[in-house]
């Protein structure tokens, strides 16, 4: 195939001695697909903001990588959230379904990491009690169980989406959440240490086992992981 380097310096060699010649070799080269022209940018959504009323907040490149199987890469034109279990109306969401579907809410919140570290966001998303509500969950729903792509998970009562205004983020200082944040969404579990925060959200399960235990609660973690806790049991 041409390159664009040695295409332009072709061009400019028979533009000096023969025009019509050049037009005739363009239409050539576009038709059987040997042309590499250069590919314009991909404009992603949004510009990430540093700071938000005048709150300072960290980067979306602040994050350190500590997931159980590194970033996960979505396919969104192939993505479903499921919300399952003990339910009325099991739901099954594409990706546009979900944020052009519920009312969007903002905050910012900062994410402790057991690790050491924290980030201070500005999230975007819509509140989980709203998909709560719309898959009906049945009176022996005590459980809200979240699954992600790599087979993470994690479990909350089902009051602490009911008592607190807690989002499921598809962005995060205005821009939409990189694949190494969680694309598509992440949970914004205020008020709990970073490894309550589910990257990658594929179901939503509603369950009446209270013992369940997440990835990390199942290896020595708090069950609540409440941040004026420790973090161990």
């Amino acid at each position: 195939m041409f390159s664009y380097v040695y295409f332009n310096f072709l061009i400019s060699y028979q533009a000096m001695k023969n025009p019509a010649l050049v037009s005739l070799l363009i239409l050539l080269l576009l038709a059987a697909g040997c042309l590499l022209l250069p590919q314009s940018p991909v404009a992603l959504q949004g510009v990430e903001v540093n700071n938000y009323t005048g709150q300072k907040l960290s980067s979306v490149n602040d994050f350190q990588e500590n997931s159980i199987k590194g970033p996960q890469y979505i396919d969104e034109a192939t993505y479903r959230l499921k919300i399952d279990g003990l339910v009325d109306n099991p739901k099954e969401y594409t990706y546009s379904q979900v944020i052009n579907g519920h009312q969007p809410y903002s905050k910012v919140v900062t994410l402790n990491c057991v690790e050491g570290w924290s980030v201070t966001i500005l999230w975007e998303g819509v509140l989980v009690r709203d998909l709560l509500k719309e898959a009906g969950p049945k009176p022996d729903a005590k459980t809200v169980i979240f699954h992600a792509y790599d087979g993470y998970s994690s479990e909350f009562p089902i009051s602490y989406f009911y008592d607190n205004d807690i989002l499921m983020a598809y962005r995060m200082n205005n821009v939409t959440i990189p694949a190494e944040r969680g694309f598509p969404f992440m949970l914004v579990a205020e008020d709990k240490w970073g490894y309550k925060w589910v990257k990658w959200i594929t179901e939503i399960e509603l369950s009446n086992d209270t013992n369940y235990e997440g990835y990390w609660e199942s290896r020595g973690y708090s069950d609540s992981g409440d941040l004026n806790q420790s973090f161990v049991k």
